[in-house]
């Protein structure tokens, strides 16, 4: 049995976009790849809607992407596969981040990963660094808008090249999810059903390779 384990934000939960609800399992890009790899994988879900890198927000501190990450790895141990798509939540307006500073907290985490899995479960997992989508022009008319601002839109496209060299640094897979994906119309945020489906089946894609 190999355990694949999504580490993210909202859209790794499968936050609806017009709604706040949550998407169903077989929606939502976990479920759904779960689905394609089928009952020799177990796919863990671990998306918390707000979640960040390494920083802890001012309203909800627990967020914070770094506190839970050990906690998690060593719940669901033996970890075989790491897909950690965070980030987009560090584009908000009360972090000042930039890309690269987004880039590098994504890097401490896939760190923590590789020392804390070598100490608690003897080997290290593959981890897929997932470059997140970007977020979309039409943020001014979000329901989100006040948190990002349209500043928001170009740190988020500079997410690729500098998430590729955090994984050349660090010896993970580099994935660019903007490549494939963009955010729904109705908040330039979350992913539509569609953009699930399309996730995972580049996931499972890159899994199988």
């Amino acid at each position: 049995m190999t355990t694949v384990l999504c580490y993210g934000d909202s859209n790794t939960y499968g936050y609806v976009p017009e709604t706040g609800m949550r998407y169903p399992r077989d929606v939502r890009y976990p479920g759904r790849l779960q689905m394609l790899l089928g009952d020799d994988h177990t796919v863990i879900e671990e998306g918390c809607n707000g979640r960040t890198t390494i920083h802890d927000d001012p309203i909800d501190g627990w967020k914070n992407g770094l506190d839970y990450l050990k906690p998690c790895l060593n719940s669901h141990k033996p970890v075989d596969i790491v897909i950690m798509m965070l980030g987009s939540n560090d584009l908000k307006d009360t972090f000042h981040m930039s890309a690269k500073d987004i880039a590098e907290g994504a890097g401490v985490l896939v760190k923590v990963i590789k020392e804390f899995t070598a100490e608690k479960q003897g080997f290290i997992p593959k981890i897929i660094l997932v470059s997140p989508p970007e977020i979309g022009e039409g943020i001014k008319s979000s329901p989100f808008y006040g948190a990002f601002y349209e500043d928001a839109i170009e740190r988020s496209r500079q997410f690729p090249e500098h998430y590729r060299a955090v994984a050349e640094e660090l010896g993970c897979i580099f994935f660019n999810a903007a490549e494939y994906i963009r955010p729904s119309e109705y908040d330039s945020l979350h992913l539509t059903p569609e953009g699930h489906r399309i996730l995972a089946e580049k996931l499972y894609g890159l899994i199988k390779e």
